[in-house]
Parts: structure tokens; C-alpha cells; sequence
């Protein structure tokens, strides 16, 4: 088990620094290759994210039919390909803004096949539901402080499309490691009901667990905003400061030390302080880090941008690791899939609305003032947290009925 940990492990780690580069590549390369406007870089925010809020919870009821490992396969090849279809395009000279549209949105629908089932499988890999999302978040967190100065520099360098290509290659890789998962998972038997049923099922499965819809609806408020945020972060930094693209990594890598101090902090914050006080707390630096952005300028003021890269990072980390282990501990194996979906598309469906209503305001209002509205929106979101101080005992994930 522990063997098929680290494979599972292994798949994530490079996957994770090739999604980074993707992220900060892709609207550079519609900016620098394809001459897109402000607003066109930020509809490749809203095309990646389109697929949770379209087919998220339909994804989770699928995940509780199949097996989870080969869902995985499947789609870091099908990623792959679209991805790689772009430096191809790019190298005949053919490639048009639509189709990165076209393959960003595609490579998104898998991601969601993958994230879901990727975690509803954790449990099958390791008993240590903490340190499990701990190391993965890791991956993550050392992922976002690697790439976005590898990838700054691989663009300015090479061209985004080279970049793009290296982003592909990971998912390769993923797909390689994941085959060589030796525990044989089995497929759970079920009775094939209509879709809509089951989709209720996991949303209901939420919605009646205290804990969860405090978390649920905590991410579907920040999320609003969070991505309003990231879709004009770097078009903000490359436009409307002048920044060149090895200083956006540079900047980017710096502030997310926090997020690799997160990974590795907290199991112990966890055990010192209990899940309802470091959920807290994190969600409230979390709100705070995001009105340090707009303060960004050229000079000394750049320090804005690391500062709120590390608590927002910092935070960010800990938070989600909070939540997935309560995600996680406190679901029946039989409705995981589902509510791992349901929790998934409340993150992950606002997404679209926050870039493109990011992209809106940058039109309307320009960079900073929209940067002002994301922050305000982050803090606001902490609010839907506080209900946790009366229904969730310290120290305790499984649910009061031990459902677990």
C-alpha cells in the first residue's frame, strides 16, 4: 500500500510542475504569439474551468461506477494530446485563438475526470488521510514555486509553445506511473439508477452534513473571487506594470515559499491546534493575503505582490488539506465520488463566472480596482466558516454518527 502511495505520488509530482507551466504559458502565449486583447487572455481562465460547472456533478456519479485508477490514465493521455496539439498548431503557423479555446476547455472536462476520481482513490492508497493530502498538497505547493520562474524563463527563452509542449510531456509521465499501481482495485457493485437520482444523492449528502456545506459553501463564495484574481493577475503584471515574463515567475516562485512551508506545517498545526481553529484561522490570513495584490507596483512595492503571494499560499495550503481529510473522513465510501464532485463543482463551478466577471471589470474598471473586488470578495467569503465553531468538535473528522 505504501508502494502504491509513492506511485501515486510520483504521477503527481512532475504532472503538478508541468499544469504550472501551462497555467502561466497558455495566456502568454495567446498574448505574445496570437496578439489576444486583455480580455481574450482571460477567456482561457474561464474555458479551463468551464467543464466543472457543466459536467462536475454528472463526473462524480461515474467516478462511483468505474474504477478510479483507469479513469486517471485516461485522462492525463487525453491531456496529452490536446495539449500537445497547440505547439504543433503553433510550429505550422496555424494556431488561431479558438483553437486554445477549444483545447484548454477539453483538457479541462478531463481534469475534472481526473481530479474527482483522483480524490476519491486516496483513501484506497493510505490509511493517513493527513499526511496523504499533505504530500500531494506539497507536490502542489512545490510545483507553484518551481514553475512559474522555470516556466517565465523557458517562455522568454524558447516561446510559450515550447513551454506548452513541456507541459504535455508531464501528463505522459503521470499516465506511466499510474499504470504501475500494483493494488487491484475493485469496482464497487451498484444498481445503475437514473442520473439525475444519483446526482441528488451527493449534493443532498452535503448539503446534510454541517461540516461539508460550511466548507462548500465557503469555497464556491471564494472561488467567485479568487478566480477573478488569477484570470488578471498576470495580464496585471505583464500590461499594466511591464513586467517581462522571467520577472513574473521570479515574483510568482517567490511568494509561493508559503505554500511548501503549508505542506509541511500542517500535520502539526493539525494536531496542535485541531481542525476548527487552523480551518479558521486559515480561511481569515486567506481573505487578508488577497487585498495585499492591488498594493503591487514597480520598485519596493513589488513587495506587496510576495507578501501576499506567501500567506495566501501559506494559507491556501493548509486550508485545503483541512478540508479534504474532513471531505474524505467524514463521507460513506459508497457516496465518495459523489460528494467529492459535489464539493469539486461548488470550488471549481464558480471559476468561469469569477474570469470572465474579472475580465468584465478589467474592461470596465481596469486592473487595480478589479484586484480591490477580488480581495474584499476572498475576505467576505470567510464568513461562511463561522457555523464550524458550533458543529465541529476539535480534534475530530469522522462524522458524530461514525459514518465512516
Amino acid at each position: 500500500m505504501a508502494g502504491d502511495f509513492r506511485r501515486l505520488w510520483a504521477a503527481d509530482a512532475v504532472s503538478q510542475v508541468g499544469s504550472r507551466i501551462g497555467h502561466l504559458a497558455v495566456p502568454l502565449l495567446v498574448i505574445l504569439a496570437i496578439g489576444a486583447t486583455p480580455f481574450e487572455a482571460t477567456l482561457v481562465k474561464t474555458a479551463q474551468t468551464m467543464a466543472y460547472l457543466l459536467f462536475g456533478l454528472q463526473v462524480g456519479v461515474w467516478v462511483d461506477r468505474l474504477r478510479c485508477r483507469p479513469v486517471m490514465v485516461v485522462a492525463d493521455l487525453g491531456r496529452f494530446a490536446v495539449y500537445a496539439s497547440i505547439p504543433l498548431a503553433a510550429a505550422l503557423d496555424v494556431l488561431t485563438l479558438a483553437h486554445v479555446l477549444t483545447a484548454v476547455f477539453v483538457a479541462g472536462l478531463l481534469t475534472v475526470f481526473f481530479d474527482v476520481a483522483a480524490a476519491t482513490y486516496l483513501p484506497r492508497v493510505t490509511d493517513d488521510l493527513v499526511r496523504g493530502n499533505a504530500a500531494l498538497k506539497r507536490n502542489q505547493s512545490v510545483a507553484a514555486l518551481v514553475a512559474p520562474g522555470l516556466g517565465g524563463l523557458v517562455v522568454q527563452r524558447v516561446g510559450a509553445p515550447v513551454a506548452v509542449l513541456a507541459d504535455a510531456l508531464t501528463y505522459l509521465w503521470s499516465a506511466l506511473w499510474l499504470r504501475s499501481i500494483r493494488t487491484v482495485e475493485p469496482v464497487r457493485p451498484s444498481r445503475r439508477r437514473r442520473l439525475r437520482r444519483e446526482v441528488a444523492e451527493g449534493a443532498r449528502a452535503v448539503w446534510a452534513d454541517p461540516v461539508l456545506r460550511a466548507i462548500g459553501l465557503h469555497s464556491a463564495v471564494l472561488s467567485l473571487f479568487l478566480n477573478m484574481n488569477l484570470a488578471v493577475m498576470i495580464v496585471f503584471l505583464a500590461d499594466g506594470l511591464g513586467l517581462s515574463p522571467g520577472l513574473i515567475g521570479l515574483l510568482g516562485s517567490v511568494g509561493l515559499v508559503g505554500a511548501v512551508a503549508g505542506s509541511f506545517a500542517v500535520p502539526r498545526l493539525a494536531a496542535r491546534l485541531g481542525y476548527r481553529r487552523l480551518l479558521v484561522a486559515g480561511v481569515i490570513v486567506e481573505g487578508l493575503a488577497y487585498l495585499l495584490f492591488p498594493l503591487t507596483d514597480p520598485g519596493w512595492r513589488l513587495g506587496f505582490q510576495v507578501a501576499g503571494g506567501l500567506l495566501a499560499s501559506f494559507s491556501v495550503v493548509v486550508v485545503t488539506v483541512v478540508q479534504s481529510t474532513l471531505q474524505q473522513a467524514r463521507t460513506p465510501p459508497n457516496l465518495l465520488g459523489r460528494v467529492n464532485a459535489t464539493m469539486t463543482v461548488l470550488f471549481w463551478g464558480p471559476a468561469p463566472i469569477g474570469s470572465l466577471a474579472g475580465g468584465v471589470c478589467v474592461a470596465m474598471l481596469g486592473y487595480r480596482p478589479t484586484l480591490w473586488i477580488a480581495g474584499a470578495g476572498a475576505l467576505l467569503a470567510t464568513i461562511c466558516i463561522a457555523p464550524l465553531r458550533t458543529v465541529l468538535p476539535e480534534n475530530r473528522v469522522t462524522a458524530p454518527d461514525d459514518r465512516r
